[in-house]
């Protein structure tokens, strides 16, 4: 896929979400806040927390306008249109991700969308943050090195086979782990994911994450992730899953 047919396929799916009630796509949450947090349907697209250049030059700001408006967007559309009836209609997304099943296909496809970029946005920050010792303590405790975290970290997003994500995970025994999901899928699916666990840091190896920008050279853009990593964040959720 060249840069042309990216950006057409950009377009028609922003001209799908146009189609659709406006009401569902309403930034309704506080700047920041990740939309996981919604009682339960209809679901919102929350507004990022930073300008959409704020991450540049790590991450530019034509990506970050599209990821966020046209493929986010679309996640949240499709997951609400799709619950209607269903017995997850009265979920939050969590439990949502928690019951989902193989069969439900939309549901796990959108919902792990709308989890998996709202977390996303989150991980991100526009001023160069630090780990603290604490957390670089618990990390290089559990992986050796600080670098061998970071090689385990950027080969699981490297070796996704298409479409998916990288993870840092709090496993249910309270250790981490590095793996890796196809697709929208997360380590909170409990019928679908052989690892599971919470999730503390996230990378989208989706093409649409990178490829305005880097083309086909993913490494390139794993490289530039760790400059804008929002460390308070990973830390924040690293306490609060132990």
């Amino acid at each position: 896929m060249d840069k042309r047919e990216f950006l057409k396929l950009t377009s028609l799916a922003g001209a799908a979400i146009l189609s659709g009630p406006l009401s569902s796509l309403a930034t309704a949450n506080v700047s920041g806040q990740p939309a996981f947090t919604d009682p339960k349907a209809p679901f919102v697209l929350p507004a990022l927390p930073y300008a959409y250049d704020a991450l540049e030059p790590h991450i530019d700001k034509l990506t970050m306008e599209i990821h966020h408006d046209k493929h986010h967007a679309a996640y949240v559309k499709n997951l609400n249109d799709n619950l209607g009836g269903t017995a997850f209609a009265t979920l939050s997304l969590e439990e949502i991700l928690k019951k989902v099943t193989d069969k439900d296909k939309a549901i796990r496809n959108n919902g792990g969308g709308h989890y998996n970029h709202s977390l996303f946005w989150t991980l991100l920050s526009p001023t160069k943050k630090t780990p603290s010792d604490k957390l670089k303590s618990a990390i290089t405790s559990n992986f050796g090195s600080w670098e061998a975290f970071q090689t385990k970290f950027n080969d699981a997003a490297k070796t996704v086979f298409g479409s998916g994500w990288a993870w840092l995970i709090v496993t249910p025994d309270k250790k981490l782990a590095v793996i890796n999901t196809p697709n929208q899928d997360n380590p909170l699916m409990h019928n679908i994911v052989k690892d599971k666990g919470t999730p503390i840091l996230a990378l989208d190896v989706w093409e649409h994450a990178y490829y305005l920008k880097h083309q086909n050279k993913r490494p390139e853009y794993i490289d530039a992730f760790w400059n804008a990593v929002n460390w308070d964040e990973v830390e924040k959720r690293y306490k609060a899953a132990v």
